[in-house]
């Protein structure tokens, strides 16, 4: 029995565990990512550890973020960043430079190589063949000391490509009908291998749109083979001795199939406020738009660009819309510069931004009142632009373009004929914005540069016997990492300052939360399904632990977040009859005894609701490891323990 592609990349770097489906595996890690939103957070985790140097084969922090520098705050911890990236062995991308995700692809990605960074589109380095995983932060900072990585072995879900995209139907388009099909819930557990002679018809950058978006359906990873197009993509990067073949045996087995025929693939969007509420762009209909936003690390290729000034050449953006553009990288921003496509793009109106995240994380360009915003981003939740009542549609860079030409929603395939967009066999390569690491003899010599916003991490102690505490907040399904920790100018600034981040802990849900958990002391929070969706923010989980929380029991968990609230000491529990969620209210008083035994010993503890006197059962799915971790306050503690023996 062959082996699928997933298979043999995580066989190859098994060192923990077996290759069982659903059991905890531990797997060595190549390379890392941050990001300054998530980074000073992650290296104030790193110098804890006490590792004077990175042990991976590359580690690179991006500045890519918090560019947006309306007070010290962000400025500082670029600062801080640059100066521990310098002592410890890590390669500083500055400001500038590009987001993280297509600057790795570009200039550091590897087939065959292990990726994790603490960021969510991490995955994004699968269009190039690599198993790239997003983590929390604490999990990037293990990685970088030489820890293992642990992940559920995860089924592999087959995505059978047949057939080639009709003109102006893209890589955006593929994903979109991906997530209508299977939802943001229905890549849990799974990593999504993209198969078929339809992957031959698409180029790396449109295989990393697909990849990249992935992230929304919960899968642990999306990839696909390593092949003469990844080959080719890498000779024009001018690092051809990266290249590696590699694919699915012909007989692999796997857990799950997909077919779609790219053939019969039309333009789609997702509606608000998920990037699963897939409609066609016709079923939608001719709808006045108010903003029009192409970027994003899911679409600010070369390519993507390319595509987009073809569209806007000689026309004139509709005068009621509001479009911007933000190419993805240094590399592209030059390319496109000299090739003539940004005096195109500002001849017709558009309003260019810097080569980083921005408004894809609230970061400026929030949409006027109850304004409706195409954007090429990957995530709509409700307020994650910055206007809570504006409605985001996820589309691709060609309906994006033509709809801000026309004003309204528009089918790009109204345009008739589409020129044969190619990548050039060679890209300008100039890495002069990224900063090589001293030497290791000339550590001493740099000082660590730390602004007065940040603040050490929150310390959690030992696990508690019994715990007694009222339920804080009791949520719905589908609670995003945005709804508990939530980004923006406002608040993206304090991300190095727990305790100053945790006044806004699930603002958007209920304002008075960090206040009455605070006044409580010690609280538990009832959610509903795939509670913890989206980004890889870890601070989703820090915030509640500075508050108090000491359990999150909810029908279901998404990944990333259930081990953000282990690496932080607190217990992820589920219903182990749903029903029970329903009998729950917030502010009952809720008793657990016997907590480190059942932890150490059982798969189920016993809750008493004092207030309405029944008690009932809730599983903790826990990996040996995990429950190791949960006992001793967290990932920090568990690691100290440990390397301490």
């Amino acid at each position: 029995m062959g082996l699928t592609l997933t298979e043999k990349i995580l066989s190859k770097h098994l060192v923990e565990g077996e290759m069982i489906k659903g059991s905890e595996i531990g797997i060595k890690i190549d390379q890392t990512l941050t990001q300054d939103a998530t980074g000073t957070m992650a290296y104030l985790e790193f110098e804890a550890m006490g590792v004077p140097r990175v042990k991976t084969e590359k580690s690179v922090a991006y500045i890519d973020h918090n560019t947006l520098q309306s007070g010290f705050e962000n400025a500082d911890d670029h600062r801080f960043i640059g100066s521990i990236c310098k002592k410890h062995g890590v390669y500083f991308s500055r400001p500038g430079n590009g987001i993280c995700h297509q600057v790795h692809l570009e200039r550091f990605g590897k087939p065959g190589k292990t990726l994790i960074g603490s960021d969510s589109h991490t995955p994004t380095g699968g269009g190039i063949g690599m198993i790239a995983i997003g983590a929390g932060g604490m999990d990037v900072a293990v990685a970088m000391g030489g820890g293992t990585y642990y992940i559920t072995c995860p089924k592999v879900v087959k995505i059978n490509l047949t057939g080639k995209l009709s003109p102006w139907v893209s890589a955006k388009d593929i994903i979109l009908e991906v997530l209508k099909r299977l939802s943001v819930k229905g890549g849990v557990g799974k990593v999504m291998e993209y198969t078929g002679e339809g992957v031959k018809t698409l180029s790396v950058p449109e295989r990393a749109t697909i990849t990249n978006m992935g992230a929304e359906l919960g899968a642990t990873t999306s990839i696909f083979p390593s092949d003469e197009i990844t080959r080719e993509f890498l000779k024009a990067q001018q690092r051809e001795e990266d290249y590696v073949p590699l694919s699915a045996d012909s007989d692999a087995v796997y857990d799950e199939e997909v077919n779609i025929n790219l053939s019969e693939l039309v333009p789609l969007a997702a509606c608000p406020h998920s990037p699963d509420n897939v409609k066609s762009v016709d079923e939608i209909g001719k709808m006045k738009i108010d903003q029009v936003l192409i970027g994003s690390c899911t679409n600010s290729s070369l390519l993507d660009m390319l595509k987009v000034a073809h569209i806007l050449e000689g026309k004139t953006v509709n005068p009621d819309v509001s479009l911007a553009i933000a190419p993805g990288s240094k590399q592209v921003l030059n390319m496109l510069a000299q090739n003539g496509a940004l005096a195109t793009m500002i001849s017709a109106g558009a309003r260019i931004l810097e080569s980083a995240c921005g408004p894809c994380i609230g970061m400026g360009q929030s949409p006027n009142s109850a304004g409706i915003s195409l954007r090429t981003f990957n995530r709509n939740f409700e307020g994650r632009s910055g206007t809570k009542d504006a409605k985001i549609y996820l589309v691709s860079p060609e309906t994006a373009a033509i709809s801000a030409i026309n004003g309204y929603l528009t089918n790009p395939c109204e345009m008739g004929d589409m020129p044969d967009f190619v990548l050039p066999e060679k890209f300008l390569v100039n890495d002069n914005m990224v900063v090589a690491p001293i030497e290791e003899d000339k550590m001493d010599t740099v000082e660590i540069l730390r602004g007065p916003n940040i603040k050490p991490f929150p310390v959690s102690k030992p696990m508690e016997s019994e715990i007694t505490a009222g339920v804080s907040l009791k949520v719905g399904d589908n609670i995003t990492t945005d709804h508990i920790m939530p980004a923006g100018a406002k608040i993206l600034p304090l991300r190095s300052n727990i305790p100053k981040i945790s006044e806004y802990c699930f603002a958007v849900c209920d304002e008075s939360f960090p206040s009455r958990a605070k006044e409580m002391g010690k609280s538990i929070i009832v959610g509903g399904s795939n509670y913890g969706q989206g980004s890889s923010r870890e601070h989703a989980a820090l915030a509640p632990l500075y508050l108090g929380v000491k359990m999150v029991l909810t029908k279901s968990f998404a990944r990333i977040h259930m081990a953000n609230l282990i690496n932080a000491g607190i217990i992820p529990a589920t219903f182990k009859n749903e029903a029970d969620y329903d009998r729950i209210d917030g502010g009952d008083v809720l008793e657990i005894k016997g907590v480190t035994d059942g932890i150490k010993n059982a798969d189920t503890l016993t809750v008493i609701d004092k207030t309405k006197n029944f008690d009932f059962e809730v599983s903790i799915d826990l990996s040996e490891r995990q429950r190791e971790m949960l006992l001793a306050g967290g990932l920090l503690n568990y690691t100290k323990n440990n390397s301490n023996k």
